[in-house]
């Protein structure tokens, strides 16, 4: 029962991926022919290997970590808050911040991870992102030998299929059907690419992340039949 987790055992996030190089023409002719054989399928032959290199951003083999917005409870007595934070810059910076949070302060049993879709993209996003970039898996991404009611995440998206494993739906769809502030800002997902490597606007895509974590959390709440943050209790550090 979701009721009886205590809020501050739980780290709410989402991250923010690009392709990895701007352009196709940037990689080199051993990665552009495998990114021809990944994509075959999802192309079909609507689009070439070059037109379709936009979407590179959600294969970890083939994208980047640009942010992780990450956002936790704080609640002594009847005073909530929910402190929000996010890592961004280089990648393996990034990367080896957010491991150190979890190692430092999430890396106790009662520790739980939060995303929406985030055990089918998030996570293993993160998780491989790391190998690649050769940093140790912090114990709470580490699914190997786990059983499944070992492993410590929570999916707003799984919560919400009610096992229903063939229904999607998006934060967006989520967030107004149950009545949470929307999240988007000024941008959505497709065009972070755009804002990153053109614009250059880290900025933007640091405020729709932390957008995105807020309204997970705000979901978590609604799930749990609790009332939502305000504005005020939002304390972003």
């Amino acid at each position: 029962m979701i009721e009886k987790i205590n809020l501050n055992n739980i780290l709410f996030l989402d991250i923010e991926t690009v392709p990895e190089e701007e352009n196709f023409n940037s990689l080199d002719a051993e990665m552009q022919s495998l990114w021809d054989l990944k994509t075959q399928y999802q192309r079909k032959d609507d689009f070439t290997p070059e037109e379709f290199y936009d979407r590179a951003g959600i294969w970890a083999e083939f994208g980047k970590i640009i942010c992780i917005s990450v956002g936790y409870f704080t609640i002594k007595s009847d005073i909530r808050n929910f402190r929000v934070t996010s890592f961004f810059g280089e990648e393996k910076k990034i990367l080896k911040d957010f491991n150190n949070l979890l190692n430092n302060h999430f890396n106790q049993p009662q520790h739980l991870l939060c995303g929406h879709n985030a055990k089918e993209f998030d996570i293993p996003f993160l998780a491989r992102r790391m190998i690649i970039n050769q940093i140790a898996i912090p114990d709470k991404l580490n699914l190997f030998g786990k059983k499944p009611w070992e492993i410590p995440h929570l999916d707003t998206l799984e919560l919400w299929k009610f096992g229903d494993y063939k229904h999607f739906t998006s934060l967006k769809l989520l967030t107004k059907i149950l009545g949470v502030p929307s999240p988007k800002g000024d941008i959505d997902g497709s065009q972070v690419a755009q804002v990153y490597y053109v614009e250059k606007d880290i900025d933007r895509i640091v405020t729709y992340c932390e957008k995105d974590t807020i309204a997970v959390a705000q979901i978590f709440l609604r799930l749990r039949r609790e009332d939502l943050l305000i504005e005020e209790e939002i304390i972003h550090v």
